[in-house]
C-alpha cells in the first residue's frame, strides 16, 4: 500500500509540474509558487469561519415561544389586545418592525386594511331581546347571536358554519372576515375558540403556528420528509448549506439538498438535465420511448441507431447525431460518477448509523475507553459523509465546466484526483483499519496512534476538501487563461501539494521539513505533525 500510494504522488507531481512548466508556466523570476491545499497557516481561520453557523434550528416549541414573545410585544408597544397584535403581525409576515413602522405612520390606514375597528358600525340597543341572524334569517334570543368588532349579528350555528368552511378552506382562515359583504371587521384568534369545534381549533391553530415560518422570509421549514424543524436564517450571510438537527442537509436558497460547491442555477439545470436522459437517447434513434426494451437492446442500450448506421439510413444526419451521441457519452460519464457518489454517501450514512448504534459501545467496551473518547470515530464518518457529498456535486461542475477553458478543466480535474484520493485514505482507515480493533480480543497497545492517524486524516481530508469548495465557487479564479496560475493568487486558495516545477521541466523541489518547538516536523503533503525520528510521514507515508 504504501508503494502505491508513493508511485501514485510521484505521478501527481510529474502531471502537475508538466501542467505548470514548459509551454503553460508563467515566465517569472519571482520564486516558484508552492500552491497546498493543506497549508495550514491559517487554520484557525478556517476553523473559525467553520464554527460560524449563521442559522438556527427551531423545534414547534420554540416556533411557539418567538410567536408568542413578538405578539406580547406588540401588544405591549401598541397598547392593544393580544388578539389584535396576532392579527397585525400576520398581516405584515410576522415583521415586527414593520407593524411598528406602519402603526406610527398612520395607524388609521393600517386599521382599516387589516380590519381592527375602533368602535362597532352596528349598535344594538341593550334592550332588544332578540335578533335576526343576516345568514339564516332566522330570529335567535339575544345569547345565541355573536359578532366580532363590527356588531354585526349571525346565529351561533351560522358562524360556526361559516368558520369551519373557511378553516377546511386552507390557512386563508387566518384572514377571515365578518360574514357581512360589505364589512372588513376581522375575526381573531378569540372568537375562533369560542365558536369552532375541537377539530376545527387545533387546525387553526397550526395554521398560526406554520404561518409564522412560512410568511416570514428569514425562516423556512426544513425539506425532508417528515421533518418538524424549521430555520431561522441569517439572510445575506455567506453559505446557503444548512444542516438540520434531522441530519439532512439542503440549500436555504433553493431548497434542493446541500450543492456546494456548484450554485443553484447548476443544480437545477442539473436536475432539468437528468430528468430529460431518457429524450436525450430517443432524438438518437427517432422511435418513441415506449417502444425501448431488451429487444432494441435496453432502454439506455439502444442498438436501433447503431443497425440504422450500419444499413446508411442515417448518411444525411450522420454528423449531427454523431455530435448528440457524443454530447450523450460525456454527460453519461459525468452522471454515473455522479450517481456512484451519491449511492457510496447513502452507504457511509448507513455504516455511520450502525457505528452509533452498535460499534461504538463495542469498541468502547474491547478497547477499554469511554464512548466519550470515541467521538473522533463520528467525526470521522460524518466528514465522509460530507466528502461524498461534495464529491458528487464536483461531477456536475466538471460537466458544465466551459471546454475551451483547458487549463481550468486540467487543474480541476487535478483537484478533484487529489480529493478522491485522500478521501479514499480516510474511507480505508476509517472502516478497514477500525475493524481490527473491533475485532481485537482486548485493549490494543497502539489504539492511541490509531485515534491520532484517524483524528489527523480527518483533519487534513476537512481541510483540503474546504479550500477545494472555495475554489470551485471562486471559479479557479486563481488560473488564468494561459494555463498557469496568476502570480498574485493566494498559496492558501489554490491548488495541490505537490509544487510547480522550475522554470523549465524537471521534478518539483521543497524546502526541508522543519522542527517545530516540540521536536516534531511537518509534512509537506499533509502537514502531519511527526516525531523527530521518523524519515517517512506516518499520515500519508511521503518520505521527509
Amino acid at each position: 500500500m504504501d508503494s502505491e500510494d508513493d508511485m501514485h504522488d510521484a505521478n501527481d507531481v510529474e502531471s502537475l509540474d508538466d501542467f505548470y512548466s514548459g509551454e503553460t508556466a508563467m515566465a517569472s523570476d519571482d520564486d516558484d509558487a508552492d500552491y497546498d491545499f493543506n497549508d495550514t497557516d491559517d487554520s484557525d481561520d478556517t476553523i473559525s469561519h467553520r464554527q460560524q453557523q449563521n442559522y438556527t434550528i427551531l423545534s414547534e416549541a420554540d416556533i411557539r415561544q418567538r410567536q408568542e414573545e413578538d405578539i406580547s410585544m406588540i401588544s405591549t408597544v401598541l397598547s392593544i389586545p393580544r388578539v389584535s397584535a396576532s392579527i397585525l403581525l400576520r398581516h405584515y409576515n410576522w415583521s415586527v418592525s414593520k407593524v411598528h413602522d406602519a402603526w406610527f405612520a398612520d395607524e388609521d390606514k393600517v386599521r382599516k386594511a387589516v380590519g381592527l375597528l375602533e368602535r362597532p358600525i352596528v349598535y344594538i340597543p341593550k334592550n332588544v331581546r332578540e335578533l335576526t341572524c343576516g345568514i339564516c334569517f332566522e330570529t335567535y334570543p339575544r345569547d345565541r347571536m355573536n359578532a366580532a368588532a363590527c356588531g354585526h349579528p349571525f346565529c351561533c350555528t351560522c358562524w360556526t358554519g361559516y368558520i369551519s368552511t373557511s378553516i377546511n378552506d386552507g390557512p386563508g382562515c387566518l384572514m377571515l372576515r365578518c360574514p357581512d359583504p360589505s364589512c372588513g371587521a376581522a375575526v381573531g384568534q378569540d372568537m375562533i375558540n369560542v365558536l369552532a369545534s375541537n377539530e376545527d381549533k387545533g387546525k387553526y391553530s397550526r395554521y398560526l403556528l406554520r404561518s409564522y415560518i412560512e410568511d416570514n422570509r428569514k425562516t423556512k421549514w426544513c425539506p425532508a420528509p417528515g421533518c418538524d424543524y424549521a430555520v431561522e436564517f441569517v439572510v445575506g450571510s455567506g453559505s446557503y448549506d444548512i444542516t438540520c438537527k434531522c441530519s439532512y442537509g439542503f440549500c436555504w436558497n433553493c431548497t434542493e439538498e446541500a450543492h456546494r460547491p456548484v450554485d443553484c442555477g447548476t443544480v437545477a439545470k442539473w436536475i432539468l438535465k437528468n430528468s430529460a436522459e431518457s429524450e436525450n437517447m430517443n432524438w438518437l434513434c427517432l422511435g418513441a420511448w415506449s417502444e425501448h426494451g431488451e429487444r432494441t437492446g435496453g432502454f439506455y442500450a439502444c442498438n436501433r441507431y447503431e443497425t440504422a448506421k450500419q444499413e446508411g439510413a442515417y448518411d444525411e444526419t450522420e454528423k449531427r447525431r454523431e455530435m448528440a451521441k457524443n454530447s450523450l457519452e460525456r454527460y453519461t460519464h459525468y452522471y454515473e460518477r455522479w450517481a456512484t457518489n451519491q449511492s457510496s454517501r447513502q452507504k457511509a450514512l448507513a455504516d455511520l448509523q450502525q457505528m452509533q448504534a452498535v460499534h461504538i459501545e463495542k469498541l468502547s467496551d474491547k478497547q477499554s475507553q469511554p464512548e466519550s473518547q470515541l467521538k473522533f470515530i463520528t467525526e470521522a464518518w460524518l466528514q465522509i459523509v460530507e466528502c461524498r457529498r461534495v464529491l458528487k456535486w464536483t461531477y456536475a461542475y466538471g460537466y458544465y465546466l466551459p471546454e475551451h477553458e483547458h487549463a481550468k478543466r486540467q487543474f480541476f480535474e487535478y483537484l478533484q484526483g487529489e480529493a478522491e484520493s485522500g478521501l479514499e485514505r480516510l474511507h480505508q482507515c476509517a472502516e478497514k483499519e477500525l475493524q481490527i480493533y473491533l475485532n481485537a480480543e482486548g485493549p490494543s497497545e497502539d489504539f492511541n496512534e490509531f485515534r491520532t492517524k484517524l483524528a489527523g486524516l480527518t483533519s487534513v481530508t476537512r481541510n483540503y476538501f474546504e479550500n477545494l469548495v472555495r475554489a470551485l465557487e471562486n471559479g479557479l479564479s486563481d488560473v488564468d487563461s494561459h494555463g498557469a496560475c496568476s502570480r498574485t493568487a493566494s498559496s492558501k486558495n489554490l491548488g495541490g501539494n505537490k509544487a510547480r516545477g522550475g522554470r523549465g521541466k524537471g521534478t518539483a523541489s521543497r524546502a526541508p521539513s522543519r522542527l517545530d518547538d516540540s521536536g516534531h516536523w511537518s509534512c509537506d503533503h499533509c502537514t502531519y505533525a511527526n516525531v523527530k525520528s521518523a524519515n517517512t510521514c506516518q499520515m500519508c507515508h511521503q518520505h521527509r
